[in-house]
């Protein structure tokens, strides 16, 4: 069975699977008699994407949302690339800066966007710092995995090649570190769409997904926090995506060893 699923393209075994789950949840809402505004079913839930696609508002809030993760998601890696060379080649730094950053992982992000909210005056960039702060450690671990990965014999080589600090780091380091930091990437992808969301939640302003969600939740349309949950599922897959993509490009040398 297994190996008769492997022989099947990706997008029927997709299609199968979520066909699967469509069944299993319309059976749950029969077999289990919840009314419709506890449990919708996978209808109710396409009936009022429907209504939500026509209108414009999900469209709307959802570019809303994209516009805090993305910058949140970018941001978040520029800073943590340069922070993440850093410690990754400077022992002295990691003792200083290490504690401080472990210790800021010990409070949730959701405590800290109050006091951004207090801090920073424009609603949209205390959204995207929350954002920014939820990817930044993920992100700056694997940065500092990757650069110490690279093996002392090939630091060897480039020095007998009389190599210069700038050609060990762009011929050397970041080839060998990309693995790495894109698999860091993809974890930040899925994070900062969490922390924008979790900004919205925080920082009231009558835009975004959060605040559809919210929204829905206080006039108990399950329906459309499900519309809404999917939504989000979605562009987190697709940002997975784009940076799988962007993965099989940069990578693409590996293939050619």
């Amino acid at each position: 069975m297994q190996n008769w699923i492997e022989r099947q393209p990706n997008w029927l075994v997709i299609a199968a699977s979520f066909s699967c789950l469509l069944l299993l949840w319309q059976l749950l809402v029969v077999l289990g008699g919840y009314d419709r505004f506890i449990l919708p079913g996978p209808a109710d839930v396409a009936r009022q994407f429907g209504v939500v696609v026509k209108d414009g508002r999900l469209l709307r809030h959802t570019l809303i949302t994209l516009s805090e993760v993305i910058p949140g998601l970018l941001i978040g890696l520029l800073i943590a690339l340069p922070l993440g060379y850093l410690l990754a080649n400077s022992p002295l730094a990691e003792r200083l800066i290490s504690p401080y950053l472990i210790a800021s992982q010990a409070i949730p992000g959701i405590a800290i966007a109050p006091l951004l909210t207090i801090w920073i005056r424009s609603t949209y960039w205390s959204r995207v710092l929350v954002a920014v702060i939820v990817v930044f450690f993920p992100i700056l671990i694997n940065i500092i995995a990757g650069f110490r990965s690279v093996p002392p014999e090939l630091y060897q080589l480039m020095g007998s090649l009389r190599a210069t600090r700038g050609q060990i780091f762009r011929k050397l380091e970041i080839p060998a570190m990309m693995p790495v930091l894109l698999a860091g990437l993809k974890v930040g992808a899925t994070l900062s769409v969490i922390g924008a969301l979790v900004g919205e939640f925080v920082q009231p302003k009558s835009e975004g997904l959060g605040f559809l969600l919210v929204t829905a939740r206080y006039q108990f349309k399950t329906d459309l926090v499900f519309v809404v949950l999917v939504t989000l599922a979605v562009i987190a897959l697709s940002m997975y995506g784009l940076v799988t993509l962007l993965e099989k490009r940069l990578l693409r040398w590996r293939k050619q060893m």
